[in-house]
């Protein structure tokens, strides 16, 4: 997984799959979902990020916990 955050535009990115998306789905609270041909997600773009709360627009950190090597 890639976590990416664009400051102008406010996106944090997390692209899940290396795969270039067919179709995208915007849910409610400013979520847009990508998915491959097969139907599977491919990335998850969560929009105003810092005015969320998400994350701090003036020095973006991320962290990564909880997560299983397999």
């Amino acid at each position: 997984m890639i976590v990416c955050y664009d400051r102008d535009a406010d996106v944090l990115l997390l692209k899940l799959r290396d795969e270039p998306p067919a179709d995208a789905l915007e849910e409610p609270g400013g979520v847009v979902i990508s998915y491959n041909s097969e139907g599977l997600p491919v990335s998850v773009e969560l929009l105003n990020a810092s005015r969320r709360g998400l994350i701090q627009a003036a020095d973006p950190k991320v962290v990564l916990a909880g997560l299983k090597v397999q």
